[in-house]
């Protein structure tokens, strides 16, 4: 079982100082959906060209081991991304974190594009993991810029309208890489170069944010020299990496579990999953309005994650496994927010680029294993609904160790989250 979650409020940090920009208006419309734009950008490298896979495979059918091998133009940005957000959240407390957004941002069309004229595979793949590279910046700047200009509710509205996004998205861009895909496997690879008319926009509409001011400058330069928050963070990174592989399971295997039900026409599966992503984005939505301590609701939410696969586990027919999906998406779309919600909550400004990447890299660490484990498992139980019933099972004991955990805290640390300072 994944490390257990210590209580928000001894370690919790909400920065003192008020939002570097306005809350409202124009300025602020735009500066959102900027971020919430520069989120979806890793959603796009991660889904937009599964619809070409098989025209791919069959235009490099003659360079040896391209069976294994073209699937990884879809799957190593992923690998990148986990393996190098930690690096990139370094950078981010170094550098800053407007500035790294604007270059990755810039470097994410010119190396998403290069497939329109590599001819390699070997070079497009590597062209790929350079774009997983670009991810890891852009998702971890973005991230800890929400954390920057919003505290309180109104970070976790944001948390989870980002959540809303990239679920939605995933949707959006697994239609638009097929609809270009029908006119060549190369053609959906111009959709990246959307990130150069993003670049100039962020540019100039999002501001800089700043450490806290003078007013309270002399308290924290006392702890200038105080340890990254290693503990406060092993414990929801552990989570995450857990809660990643309960989050993907419905996108990654809902296909395989419908056509081991009987149902083979693409239509009724692409409508299946879209109906589950809709209850995702449901689910982030009532994380944001419940306005809960994310470490109070991760095991209820853990709970309907659990109830959900146990459904899908038993449903003997397509309707009853839609419905499993469902109460499983539910529980996703809280469990993402209530998870980053509770990573941002352990961090002061100075860490947070370090402490977005750890949280990133454990996320899209258990993004990739996702199917690698699901396969272990179902060679083991016999059957991939077997195996989803076991995750659902896991998931219910993590739900119930967290309980527990919480039970033995102090009443007084069982608050909710504060209110927004701004």
């Amino acid at each position: 079982m994944p490390g257990s979650v210590p209580p928000p409020s001894a370690v919790a940090v909400e920065d003192a100082a008020p939002p570097p920009a306005a809350v409202s208006g124009p300025a602020h419309l735009l500066r959102v959906t900027l971020l919430m734009a520069g989120s979806c950008l890793p959603i796009l490298g991660a889904v937009l060209i599964a619809p070409v896979l098989p025209k791919m495979q069959d235009h490099f059918g003659s360079v040896p081991g391209a069976k294994a091998l073209v699937p990884l133009a879809l799957t190593v940005p992923a690998l990148a991304l986990a393996l190098l957000a930690p690096f990139a959240g370094v950078i981010v407390d170094r550098l800053g974190r407007k500035r790294l957004l604007i270059v990755a941002t810039l470097l994410y069309a010119l190396f998403g594009t290069a497939p329109l004229w590599l001819d390699s595979l070997g070079a497009i793949i590597a062209s790929r993991a350079l774009v997983g590279v670009t991810e890891a910046a852009i998702m971890t700047c973005c991230t800890t810029l929400i954390g920057d200009y919003y505290s309180g509710q109104r970070r976790v509205k944001y948390l989870a309208l980002q959540t809303m996004c990239a679920s939605a998205s995933a949707t959006v861009f697994f239609v638009l890489g097929g609809a270009a895909g029908s006119a060549g496997w190369r053609v959906p690879f111009w959709v990246y170069a959307v990130s150069l008319a993003l670049a100039p926009l962020m540019a100039t509409a999002l501001p800089d944010p700043a450490a806290r001011p003078a007013a309270v400058e002399a308290p924290v330069a006392a702890e200038a020299r105080r340890p990254f928050p290693w503990r406060e963070l092993r414990g929801i990174c552990a989570l995450t990496f857990f809660g990643a592989m309960v989050f993907y399971t419905v996108p990654v295997e809902m296909s395989y579990l419908l056509d081991d039900l009987g149902t083979k026409n693409s239509g009724v599966i692409g409508l299946a999953t879209a109906i589950a992503s809709a209850a995702t984005v449901g689910g982030a939505i009532t994380f944001a309005r419940l306005g809960r301590s994310p470490d109070q609701m991760l095991p209820a939410v853990l709970a309907v994650c659990a109830v959900g696969f146990g459904v899908m586990f038993l449903a003997g027919n397509a309707p009853l496994l839609v419905v499993g999906a469902v109460i499983n998406c539910v529980g996703t779309g809280m469990l993402l927010p209530a998870l980053l919600t509770g990573a941002m909550s352990r961090l002061a400004f100075e860490d947070r680029g370090r402490g977005t990447g750890l949280w990133t890299a454990a996320f899209f660490a258990g993004e990739f294993v996702c199917p690698l484990v699901l396969l272990a498992v179902e060679s083991a139980v016999g059957s991939l609904a077997g195996a989803v019933g076991v995750l659902g099972l896991a998931a219910a004991l993590v739900g119930a160790g967290l309980l527990a955990v919480r039970r033995r805290a102090p009443a007084s640390e069982s608050g909710a989250l504060p209110e927004s300072l701004a």
